[in-house]
């Protein structure tokens, strides 16, 4: 071993563990909060996108300019501004140039910007951009002092703490970003409603939150769409900041003639998209989970058309729609929590009220500090204007002083009392400025400052003006996206919540048609249409044969028991068809590894059922209590080791005849079987050897019936069968003579 590099204690600093970790991730969670995920309250935006828009300012970038490389645009800001990915920056650019994605664009954008059915934009090298007059709106007064800078990460720029915003951005155009510990989601909202809110919020600065909302009733998103929330539950949200609204596809239905119709949607809801969407429907029309749909295709171009062919002419369209609004992203809820940075380092959750006034309190900040930029060039303005109309009193002296004098500024101050900054502007003069219509000019600028300065000061003066100007903003932003404007117009609009509701009536929905359900011993299940007679023509697979069949309708529930005594429920109308050799049961429910179909049943309401294992042990059940609602089924009979559920039979009747493997057979009372849920149950009959063979209940009045392998009928009366009736959990007696050698109630089956 070598010596140590290091000698004992040198360059060593013992450091808490947990001291320093609390430190790091406290740094680590405000710089996420700070400087990424959360927007500021007064103009609305990340650090990101603040500065994508000062550095397309920098560029020159402006409205009605040409533009230029949207690589152009992310190279400068990630080189003087943001030091991050430069993929980061573009498809943060990107989104503020996508009209579906932002409802007020601050980038225009040239080129593939992605597409509302989740297309990726074109790569930065193809794409051009330049700011829209809204982003122009949010920078303005930038270079008049209305807003502080910092220095940007290397030292070497500035750039704004925060923008100007005389635009309502943050909940005109929403945010949203998850930081540590916290996110926001604000939805975007339409400016003219947000202009009417804050114009009643500067005359009544205690306004109600329920007075505000009668003028800001909702968002107002890009895509449009109908707003279907509980007024009550917009106006709580509004309150408290949190909550959230549910917003559904618009949807009209289009006549074909001769009675055919078909659904089209024109506005789907925000943030969805509608190759995502297509897809979803096409997947849950595959599963049979729409069964009132026939086909949905996209016919959209620029505007969104996505057609819905229903199944039959006969289907309630609105029901339809509701099984699509449940199962689909054609309803989805937009979230509202207007977690903001107040001041620019605060975190906190704010309402409607809060958010307008904060956004209100900088725009008068601004035009407080703009105010005072323009008063301060005046006042320069006028020292040297004053200066100026000196010299021309007797302009033949300041002449002799310039072309004799050595030093002749400060011979100008001494002779005419001048100040440094006035000398200095006479001996930059040009000399054609001597002209006399030059001194008519520079008296008329020097009236127009000294009443602007007069004007500017009294406004400073007097906050009610600075409102007032504040107001005349507010109203201008009014004008200029105005209801009957194309960008102002709001575009989702609003609805009563649906009338349907609980759960769909699947039977509602489904066209009733008869079929047959054909069930294979190892499980497998298919549809056949129509009830079919003779079942001996049905094809399966090798090593497998027939099994059930059942008549029943599509608007049918099938329940479906396994040798673990689990029920599952299954639709008639999601079954496969009968073309092939339909699909394994254990795929359509979630059964386990190892376990069977013992039976397969039609579902009638208001039924009760005997269920009986192996070891012949059972109880009755209503058929309600079986009846699953998931893929998991529902566990009823439970079953011991070496058990397995074996029998299930209609419990309609007063009498239970019970036949053993031992070829016992037992009548007694139904009524000494109790009613259950789901448990083991009781003991039906007993045996030495074997289990139970056969089940059956009957009506004493009718007697016990049987059939023979050739299918003859036998029955016996109650007086016929008195040397077999007995107590349950007894081990009965032989059958009577021309029992089937089957040891079944029916040795035909």
């Amino acid at each position: 071993m070598g010596e140590t590099l290091i000698p004992d204690g040198e360059g060593i600093e013992e450091v808490d563990l947990k001291a320093a970790l609390e430190e790091r991730y406290l740094a680590y969670a405000l710089s996420t909060i700070m400087h990424r995920a959360l927007p500021d309250v007064r103009d609305g935006m990340k650090p990101v996108h603040r500065r994508i828009l000062f550095g397309m300012r920098q560029l020159r970038l402006d409205p009605g300019t040409s533009f230029k490389k949207s690589a152009r645009v992310v190279g400068d800001v990630m080189g003087k501004f943001h030091p991050h990915g430069d993929q980061a920056i573009y498809d943060a650019l990107v989104r503020l140039a996508q009209d579906f994605a932002v409802r007020y664009p601050l980038v225009d954008g040239q080129g593939n910007f992605g597409t509302i059915d989740g297309d990726g934009a074109a790569a930065m090298r193809y794409t051009e951009a330049r700011m829209t007059a809204v982003a122009g709106l949010i920078l303005e007064g930038l270079d008049e002092d209305a807003v502080d800078f910092r220095e940007t990460y290397d030292g070497l720029e500035q750039e704004p703490v925060v923008l100007p915003g005389s635009f309502p951005n943050l909940l005109a155009n929403g945010a949203s970003g998850i930081a540590v510990g916290m996110a926001t989601n604000v939805p975007p909202h339409n400016v003219a409603e947000l202009a009417d809110a804050a114009l009643h919020l500067i005359k009544h600065p205690d306004a109600a939150t329920e007075t505000l909302v009668k003028m800001v009733p909702g968002p107002d998103f890009p895509t449009g769409g109908v707003i279907v929330e509980d007024a009550a539950n917009i106006l709580e949200a509004y309150r408290t900041g949190r909550g959230g609204v549910r917003v559904r596809a618009r949807w009209e239905k289009e006549d074909l003639g001769r009675g055919t119709w078909q659904i089209v949607v024109t506005e789907i809801p925000y943030m969805v998209q509608k190759g995502r969407l297509v897809e979803r429907i096409a997947d849950l029309l595959t599963a049979k989970k729409l069964p009132l749909l026939d086909d949905v295709r996209d016919e959209s171009a620029e505007d969104i058309r996505l057609v819905l062919e229903p199944r039959s002419k006969t289907v309630d369209p609105e029901l339809l729609m509701e099984s699509l609004f449940r199962l689909t992203d054609l309803e989805n809820r937009v979230p509202l929590n207007m977690n903001v940075l107040m001041g620019g380092t605060v975190p906190k959750v704010i309402g409607l009220k809060d958010a307008l006034k904060a956004w209100l309190d900088h725009v008068k900040e601004v035009l407080v500090r703009r105010s005072r930029h323009r008063l301060d060039k005046i006042t320069r303005r006028l020292e040297i204007l004053d200066g100026f109309l000196v010299v021309y009193l007797d302009l033949d002296r300041v002449i002799q002083i310039v072309r004799e004098e050595d030093e002749p500024k400060v011979e100008l101050i001494k002779a005419f009392d001048l100040t440094d900054v006035q000398a200095e502007a006479i001996l930059n003069m040009r000399l054609r400025s001597l002209r006399k219509l030059e001194e008519m000019e520079i008296r008329k600028e020097h009236t127009n400052l000294t009443e602007e300065k007069a004007g500017l000061e009294a406004l400073l003066a007097d906050e009610d003006a600075q409102w007032s100007r504040v107001s005349d903003k507010v109203k201008d932003l009014k004008k200029t996206f105005g209801q009957n404007t194309d960008l102002g117009r709001r575009r989702t609009t609003f609805a009563e919540a649906p009338t349907i509701t609980g759960d769909i009536d699947v039977q509602a929905m489904i066209e009733r048609e008869p079929i047959t359900v054909v069930v294979s011993e190892k499980g497998w299940i298919r549809a056949l249409k129509g009830h079919l007679q003779d079942t001996s023509q049905i094809a399966f697979k090798q090593d497998d044969r027939l099994k059930r069949v059942l008549h029943a309708e599509t608007t049918d529930k099938l329940l479906i028991v396994s040798t673990a005594g689990r029920f599952y429920t299954i639709g008639a109308d999601k079954l496969p068809g009968g073309r092939g050799h339909g699909e394994p049961i254990r795929l359509m429910v979630d059964m386990e590894q190892g376990h069977d179909v013992v039976d397969v049943l039609v579902h009638k309401a208001g039924r009760t059922l005997l269920v009986a294992s192996t070891a012949g042990r059972g109880f009755l059940v209503p058929e309600a209590d079986v009846v699953a609602n998931t893929k998991r089924g529902k566990q009823v009979l439970t079953v011991g080791a070496g058990e397995e559920a074996y029998r299930i039979v209609d419990a309609s009747g007063d009498t239970v005849a019970v036949l053993g493997e031992n070829r016992k057979l037992l009548v007694f009372p139904k009524a000494q079987i109790p009613e259950m849920s789901k448990g083991r149950g009781v003991r039906l009959q007993r045996y030495k050897d074997g289990g139970l063979a056969d089940l059956k209940v009957f009506t004493a009045e009718e007697g016990l019936s049987w059939s023979d392998s050739s299918g003859r009928r036998h029955v016996r009366s109650m007086e016929e069968l008195r040397d077999w009736l007995g107590d349950r959990a007894q081990a009965g007696r032989l059958p009577p003579p021309k029992f089937p050698r089957a040891n079944k109630f029916d040795a035909a089956e």
